[in-house]
């Protein structure tokens, strides 16, 4: 789950996900559906399918693996993942290498080399963080490790009058700590998709991914205007409700979301029709849920406002200055 998302972020989640899936044995008999649910806003869903499918591996297994090699042949399990389980779980003696790792070991040894991402970089501290390693207790080091570059050793505004290694630091003395480490910067591509928000009175139509897609596999998302296979010229016409952008890796993504009357539907096409008493059971990505949400909302106050000024009307009839 920390995988590229925040504690803050996290803390939550993994509280609902360990009360109903606290061991492998009941990940490995929960259907996929279930799991994805649990996982929705998390983002990044093909991790929630592996942890599914190492449950079903390490389940039909007679012991649990102890050696970091053994996990890597799992799933969605990198160097990283295996050193920190084995460690922490099993005493394995070998050292962790994650972004904040990475962080302290540059500005520790002051390494200017400009590394092309956090990878390269990973595997250039990999041999430095492996001979730092207390053979004693590398769970131990591994965890202060990670601890150190994620409250002391931080990105930007390190504090480094606290740091209990400073006298080691090398960017410390150069008085430069945030210029490392160095990665390359990345290009950002700016990306625009428009979407569709079609309803009536018993529900929302969404787009299904289909169940080979690589990222979104059964989830449901608000259609793009190329899913609907509408004429370009009927969405320049429709209104538009809401304009969001996010960013994925390099996308910066601007979402504009236009409102359109109910159209033919073609088969194949993975939408449907979901009734509105359903959108709390379906799996949807963390940003459309917000997304119908808020533009219901909207819906239902400008509503509510109409019949407002409605009432008021009725309620005073004919001013005085036009009845007899």
């Amino acid at each position: 789950m920390l995988q590229q998302t925040q504690v803050s972020t996290v803390l939550p989640y993994f509280e609902r996900w360990m009360a109903e899936l606290p061991d492998f044995a009941a990940l490995a008999a929960a259907p996929e559906r279930r799991v994805l649910k649990l996982w929705e806003g998390l983002g990044y869903y093909r991790r929630a399918r592996n942890l599914l499918r190492m449950a079903n591996l390490v389940t039909a297994r007679a012991d649990i693996p102890r050696e970091p090699e053994a996990w890597r042949e799992f799933p969605g399990v990198g160097p990283y993942t295996a050193a920190a389980i084995t460690s922490i779980a099993f005493g394995s003696p070998v050292a962790c290498v994650d972004g904040n790792v990475i962080r302290v070991l540059a500005r520790l040894t002051g390494d200017a080399t400009e590394f092309r991402d956090g990878v390269a970089a990973a595997r250039a501290f990999a041999p430095l963080a492996q001979r730092l390693l207390s053979p004693a207790a590398p769970g131990d080091h591994n965890q202060a490790m990670m601890e150190l570059g994620a409250t002391i050793c931080v990105r930007h505004n390190p504090r480094c009058g606290v740091c209990p290694v400073r006298r080691f630091c090398a960017a410390a003395r150069l008085g430069a700590p945030e210029s490392y480490p160095r990665l390359a910067s990345k290009t950002v591509e700016k990306v625009e998709v428009t979407r569709i928000w079609c309803e009536n009175k018993n529900g929302l139509l969404l787009h299904r991914a289909h169940a080979s897609s690589r990222r979104l596999a059964g989830q449901h998302e608000l259609p793009t205007a190329a899913q609907t296979g509408l004429h370009t010229s009927a969405l320049k016409r429709a209104p538009v409700l809401a304009r969001k952008k996010r960013r994925i890796t390099r996308f910066e993504i601007t979402e504009t979301i236009r409102s359109l009357p109910q159209f033919p539907i073609s088969r194949g096409s993975g939408l449907r029709w979901v009734p509105w008493g359903r959108l709390e059971e379906i799996v949807l990505s963390g940003p459309h849920r917000k997304w119908i949400e808020t533009i219901r909302n909207q819906s239902s106050s400008s509503i509510r406002a109409f019949e407002a000024i409605n009432s008021s009307t009725v309620t005073r009839g004919p001013s005085s200055s036009t009845s007899r």
